[in-house]
């Protein structure tokens, strides 16, 4: 028998959002799971849960239903509205997330927000690709799209908002609500999480956020949801399996240009457009002799710079400037921080210090590879605890 217990620090008074206190046992011969939930926090609370047909956030419904709540769900409708030659499963996305509200005797609504995604976060993506930029359309679909524009259509009319995220919340002294990383470090989307505003992290929880995955995965498979064994997507946010590069390509379409040497200046081959690439990159590059690195790009003249060698210097940066740093919470002390600047485990020590002209620098204590601008550098505790927020990198 495994027993999990949480709700061991003082300030930690979330696993449920609002629920001081749980205790969790699975019993792994057999997958029985008993769960015993405070739900007291909960009552009166008007509730949505963003269901999208995926396993984690279907688990979030069986979280509510083991309180004997059932709350409204919603399923965010994006992609084409046609179906056109990209393999969307929208449609099968759609089918599972009805089957697991109608498991629970919950409502299913869809919003449309099809619109705004493609103004916003779309809009977004192609404005910094074009600039040489490396974005991440999935931080400011959370913002924008899943506690935006699903707040301005529905999510008004609810207290709380519930996603299948692996993060988790918790509320300080002063009554103030923290973004806190998962169990799961290889899961944790907190990352994902640090553009949102104050505002919308009041009015969200993250139900499944004290679990790791293989938990998510047990419960799923015990109570025989229909999407137990369905495997995570890949994708861009509410795009499903749709390729980043293809997403790339269909709205700018391929640009040729150089592959230069930086230390010899010798051409190497060609590129089928900037965009496609991003610092520090070295897979899918195609040029024999490798390994090769992409370590600069020159959009005016449309070349793509890379560097030979297992691990060249070129690649790695200790010190780089961040711009329009969005505190989570409220303004904090960066002395002592740890950061990441992409979807990974792993976190990095720094100092971070505020410039006069308002930017942040960061000072690794150890070279970082691949650091692009356009990408998030995601800022937390010593500890990797909280996370205070994060700001574009502008190397």
């Amino acid at each position: 028998m495994l027993f999990l217990y949480f709700c061991t620090r003082k300030n930690y008074v979330e696993r449920f959002s609002l629920i001081p206190r749980v205790s969790i046992s699975i019993d792994l011969s057999n997958t029985d799971i008993h769960i015993m939930l405070d739900k007291k926090s909960l009552e009166g609370k008007r509730i949505a849960v963003l269901l999208s047909g995926g396993v984690d956030s279907s688990v979030v419904v069986w979280e509510f239903a083991q309180l004997g709540l059932h709350p409204d769900c919603f399923y965010i409708k994006i992609g084409p509205e046609e179906k056109e030659e990209w393999d969307c499963t929208s449609e099968e996305d759609l089918e599972m997330a009805t089957a697991v509200a109608a498991k629970y005797g919950c409502k299913l609504q869809v919003v449309d927000c099809h619109q705004e995604y493609w103004n916003e976060v779309t809009r977004y993506t192609m404005e910094k690709v074009k600039a040489g930029f490396t974005p991440n359309p999935d931080v400011m679909c959370n913002r924008l799209i899943k506690f935006g524009a699903f707040d301005e259509k529905m999510g008004h009319n609810y207290d709380l908002i519930a996603t299948g995220h692996y993060a988790q919340t918790e509320i300080d002294e002063q009554g103030d609500k923290w973004l806190v990383t998962s169990p799961d470090p290889v899961k944790d989307q907190t990352d994902f999480l640090a553009q949102i505003y104050s505002w919308q992290l009041r009015k969200a929880i993250f139900p499944i956020g004290h679990h790791v995955k293989n938990e998510v995965r047990e419960i799923a498979e015990a109570e025989h949801l229909i999407n137990a064994k369905r495997r995570d997507s890949q994708g861009i946010c509410f795009l499903g399996q749709i390729n980043y590069n293809e997403y790339i390509r269909r709205y700018l379409g391929d640009n040729p240009g150089d592959v230069i040497e930086l230390e010899t200046g010798k051409r190497i081959g060609a590129h089928k457009g900037l965009w496609y690439h991003t610092i520090g990159q070295r897979k899918g590059l195609g040029f024999g002799g490798g390994p090769w690195f992409v370590v600069k790009k020159d959009v005016e003249h449309n070349i793509l710079y890379v560097s030979h060698g297992y691990d060249p210097q070129t690649a790695y940066k200790k010190d780089f400037p961040i711009h329009d740093f969005h505190f989570l919470t409220r303004e904090m002390d960066m002395h002592r921080v740890t950061f990441k600047i992409r979807h990974t485990p792993e976190y990095h020590p720094a100092i971070i210090e505020r410039q006069a002209d308002g930017r942040f620098m960061v000072h690794a204590e150890e070279a970082i590879h691949g650091v692009a601008p356009g990408q998030f550098c995601v800022v937390y505790d010593e500890h990797h605890h909280r996370c205070y927020g994060s700001g574009e990198i502008t190397v």
